[in-house]
């Protein structure tokens, strides 16, 4: 199995922070995203109630070896509100789909929000010093009656409690008539991409108020649509490339380089369909919810309803790695199509040098798998696994017949409990699960004993 991944710290729950595991919770406390920056210092979520927690990593503790890295909640704000949009007579809700980081240049942190329709562009900065000894006001800031001024001296900083200031910078918004489901920062650091089920749209970083539309597969007749943008994400060293997925289960790269309008793609990843698999809900099935670049930019990781996909960027025929996620649910989908849990979208991850591969699955499960080795394990995040320092156990399904002693049973499988959203820092074996409206934070034993 993969090194037995271990609880770095107890549960985090930045939204309901009750102890008792059948705590109640709103709608609004369903975490949607998760994300890490750039450094792993900092990581984020971002709520159906479109709040924005920021966690930061604190700094490794000299005395107890077990106290380094544990993340805290650094800043919490607002990011959308619920908008009414009068033409459409829609509500557009406030939940955020996305959240991206972009790379620090200074000592403030950026960071990218958007719900349905509105990308928002946040600076995250801290404050400990205030200015004092102003010559024309006094301490509460009210100016002094010139009169009195008498000599002039000069303001110094002065040491205050640490501020952390979160500031709206950009609004980037009227660009999109269906749900924005990716944002994705380019490599040269200016530009940005939203997209939605239609269209693609490139942004400067610095200009709100127009944008360029780099794909657009809407039909001239919308009765002939037959596929839709699930996902897109540009390369993450060539500023010029980008890739985004599709309902119908392809994935296109586009070179922005070859044309303004980038519908015609430069590669078609597809995979011909297996006749003797086809069934009614094949196509559902097989529509991509996830896709990611590799680290080094030579892979796509994909996602679909049942399976994980790695496919190589000069290889469009097939994928180079399939990995069942949770086959024993293909005797289920019937049910799941009742429920709509079969329309569930779940996401994917690398881990920092791309040999491990992560995505979730019901029952709070998450899946990894190792792609050297070809092992793989189930784990589960909940309130019991997440006594600190606790090892995870890797968990079982089985689908009758013999039974283990710890397996569970697909018939048992709790499919309200889903994880999503998923993220691994960027070059440490630390992994964070969003379990509805729980955070969890692990982080393997190979990391514990290297920093311990």
């Amino acid at each position: 199995m993969l090194n037995p991944i271990q609880v770095l710290c107890s549960d985090i729950t930045s939204l309901s922070l009750e102890p008792e595991p059948f705590s109640s919770y709103t709608e609004a406390d369903i975490i949607s995203t998760v994300e890490f920056n750039h450094t792993g210092e900092l990581l984020a979520t971002g709520d159906k109630g479109g709040r924005v927690v920021i966690f930061q990593r604190e700094p490794e503790g000299k005395t107890e070896p077990f106290s380094q890295g544990e993340y805290n909640v650094y800043n919490t704000f607002q990011s959308h509100e619920p908008e009414f949009d009068y033409l459409k007579s829609l509500e557009i809700e406030e939940k955020i789909n996305k959240i991206r980081w972009l790379p620090q240049q200074n000592a403030a942190h950026f960071l990218l929000s958007t719900n349905d329709k509105t990308v928002k562009l946040w600076k995250v900065s801290e404050r400990d010093k205030r200015p004092e000894g102003y010559n024309l006001k006094d301490e509460e800031g009210r100016m002094k009656n010139l009169s009195t001024v008498t000599s002039l001296q000069v303001p110094v900083l002065k040491p205050m409690d640490l501020m952390v200031e979160v500031s709206p910078r950009r609004v980037f918004a009227n660009a999109h008539t269906y749900h924005v489901n990716s944002i994705s920062v380019n490599s040269d650091h200016e530009t940005y991409m939203s997209a939605d089920d239609l269209r693609i749209n490139l942004w400067h970083l610095g200009i709100t108020n127009r944008s360029f539309n780099i794909v657009d597969i809407k039909p001239v007749n919308m009765e002939d649509l037959t596929e839709v943008i699930t996902a897109a994400e540009f390369h993450p060293h060539h500023c010029n490339l980008l890739v985004y997925s599709s309902s119908k289960g392809t994935l296109r790269l586009c070179d922005m380089r070859e044309a303004a309008l980038c519908d015609k793609h430069s590669k078609l990843f597809e995979e011909p369909e297996d006749p003797s698999n086809r069934s009614f809900f094949s196509e559902i099935i097989s529509s991509v919810s996830d896709v990611k670049f590799s680290h080094s930019g030579r892979y796509l990781l994909t996602r679909d309803y049942l399976t994980a996909k790695v496919w190589d960027l000069n290889m469009e025929n097939k994928p180079l790695e399939i990995y069942q996620v949770h086959e024993y649910l293909r005797s289920k989908l019937c049910s799941l199509y009742e429920n709509d849990c079969i329309f569930d979208k779940f996401e994917c991850v690398w881990n920092g040098s791309d040999s491990v591969i992560m995505t979730g699955a019901y029952n709070n499960f998450f899946r990894m798998f190792d792609r050297n080795t070809n092992r793989d394990v189930t784990l589960e995040a909940s309130r019991e696994s997440s006594k600190p320092r606790a090892v995870l156990k890797p968990r079982r399904v089985c689908q009758g017949g013999k039974r283990r002693k710890d397996d569970i049973s697909v018939d048992s499988l709790d499919f309200t409990k889903k994880i999503l959203h998923t993220a691994w820092h960027p070059t440490e074996n630390i992994i964070a699960i969003a379990a509805t409206n729980n955070l969890y934070i692990f982080q393997d034993k190979l990391n514990q004993e290297m920093h311990g």
